[in-house]
């Protein structure tokens, strides 16, 4: 078989290194920031991504719900043409809104523009609804699983060679070319959700970022049992495979997050939110004052987070500033020591849906 050609049934090996920006993150709590918006005010939009730069966040992220009011690939290159230091990352983008090959070479511009800062987050699509406005069938999960996998072939396939064929289940590629490829050699890949059985042991398999939600569209990590309950699945994952278990960073994502000196005032900014969209979000929606958000980070800390995604409801500078000035240093200042099991009492927002 030609070097650059690769069967279904291949695996990746399961040496894949840890990324140099997953290792740089130890003994540190880190955060990305998102904003769930149209794209109505970009002027405002940017405001957002400079202030959490400029405030020292460690990423930005993009949803790929390209019928919501804006494409997260043409967002995140104006993006990284505008900003230096910031990781840029999808949350999560479909492989079933575009090519494989497409999203190989999508990525990899990107991550140029960026001078090498894409995370590329991947997921098989939580909304099929969106999928029927797209005109695009949405397999059953267990085949959408697949070609995730093919997907991850392909992209990474691309990357690795002047020239790569692959035929798997779902997607095909038969001598493409996606060169100049990224200019990392190792751009990391977060995949999103929690299942147990299959989704974590992609993630051990091939991530480098496990993030889930307390929502049933990211993972159903609903209670800090359920995220101990997955995270000791995704070390039992690693474990078969041969892969340590910190090679992967541990991301959880507060969707939305609405922070204000009062807790009456973080509430009246959610009472904002269209009702629609704030039901959507009811489950993994954080709204809390400072303290409260301390309580609540340090209890998933206890549990094993290492990394935290805060999606902000319209351009909300006020919940950036509160969680760059009040909440991350003081989760930092506890990172390395040990923290106490949470008691009953202890600040936690969400229930099951």
């Amino acid at each position: 078989m030609n070097p650059s050609e690769q069967s279904e049934q291949e695996k990746p090996v399961s040496n894949r290194p840890i990324h140099p920006w997953v290792a740089a993150g130890k003994g540190k709590i880190r955060f990305g920031v998102a904003q769930v918006t149209t794209m109505d005010d970009w002027p405002a939009y940017l405001e957002v991504v400079r202030a959490a730069e400029e405030l020292g966040f460690d990423s930005y992220w993009t949803y790929d719900h390209p019928v919501f009011g804006f494409d997260c690939w043409t967002t995140l290159s104006a993006v990284a043409a505008v900003t230096s230091r910031i990781r840029l990352g999808t949350m999560t983008t479909c492989v079933y809104y575009r090519n494989p090959a497409l999203l190989a070479r999508m990525a990899a511009d990107v991550d140029r523009i960026s001078n090498g800062r894409l995370i590329l987050g991947l997921g098989i699509g939580d909304d099929t609804h969106e999928f029927e406005q797209l005109g695009i069938a949405a397999p059953p999960v267990s085949e959408r699983l697949q070609g995730l996998e093919d997907a991850i072939h392909i992209i990474e396939g691309l990357w690795r060679n002047p020239t790569f064929t692959y035929h798997g289940k779902q997607f095909h590629v038969d001598g493409a070319s996606a060169a100049p490829g990224p200019q990392q050699s190792h751009v990391p890949l977060m995949i999103a959700g929690g299942g147990e059985r299959v989704t974590l042991r992609q993630v051990a398999q091939y991530g480098d970022v496990s993030n889930m939600a307390a929502s049933a569209l990211a993972g159903n990590a609903f209670t800090l049992e359920d995220v101990q309950r997955k995270y000791d699945a995704l070390k039992r994952h690693c474990e078969a495979i041969g892969r340590p278990y910190d090679a992967i960073l541990r991301s959880f994502l507060n969707l939305t997050t609405i922070l204000a000196p009062t807790h009456a005032q973080a509430e009246a900014k959610a009472a904002t939110m269209p009702p629609p969209l704030r039901e959507l979000f009811r489950t993994s929606t954080l709204i809390a004052t400072p303290d409260e958000a301390i309580e609540h980070y340090r209890r998933l800390v206890a549990v094993g987070a290492q990394y935290f995604m805060t999606s902000l409801w319209g351009h909300d500078l006020e919940t950036v500033h509160l969680l760059a000035e009040r909440v991350i240093p003081a989760l930092n200042e506890v990172a390395t020591a040990p923290i106490a099991a949470p008691t009953r009492r202890s600040f936690w927002p969400f229930g099951r849906r």
